[in-house]
């Protein structure tokens, strides 16, 4: 009497492989046209901000996020009434003195420095973009040694501060419809 075998079917095996791969190259390739219609709206000359706590400690970072809270109207409304980027530089260095005393009065003591250069920021996601880390014209406020997490962001109109044509339409709210919904009403009337 003959033994019976397992026959193993190999074949079901490598289509659900390939099944598997196609669905990923399938995701792979969707992500990439969303990507590519939706482009990014960050100048690659975008100016930002970055406050840098002295440490890691709660303390610190408190400060730090008191010092945010207290300058960040003032950088939105020298950014809301500029037209260029010079503008707003010569805005946010008539500010200066304004931002440093701000800094001195919550920091407690701890040396403040306030300056514009160039500097490494980490890659950032905004939406489908991530901006890649490289070194990007800033204003860095540095709280005693800035050796702490730090708060930054990039001043251009789409990311951080409304655009005006945005808030304008926001307040124009459209009907929201939908096509099967109107589709189907229009079957029955």
């Amino acid at each position: 009497m003959l033994q019976d075998y397992n026959i193993i079917n190999t074949e079901n095996k490598n289509k659900k492989w390939v099944s598997v791969l196609e669905f990923i190259l399938l995701l792979f390739l969707i992500q990439s046209a969303i990507l590519l219609l939706n482009g990014s709206d960050i100048p690659e000359e975008a100016l930002r901000v970055r406050i840098l706590a002295h440490s890691n400690a709660p303390a610190d970072q408190q400060v730090k996020e008191s010092i945010r809270q207290e300058i960040e109207p003032l950088i939105k409304k020298a950014f809301t009434e500029t037209s260029s980027k010079e503008d707003f530089i010569r805005r946010m260095d008539g500010l200066e003195e304004e931002i440093t005393r701000i800094a001195e009065w919550k920091a407690g003591g701890r040396a403040i420095t306030f300056e514009k250069k160039a500097a490494l920021f980490p890659p950032k996601r905004s939406g489908f973009y991530v901006t890649p880390q490289a070194p990007y014209e800033a204003y860095i406020l540095t709280i005693g040694s800035g050796r702490g997490d730090n708060w930054w962001c990039a001043l251009f109109q789409n990311v951080c501060f409304p655009d005006k044509k945005v808030k304008e339409e926001e307040q124009e709210e459209e009907k929201v419809t939908f096509f099967l919904w109107e589709w189907i009403k229009g079957l029955f009337s």
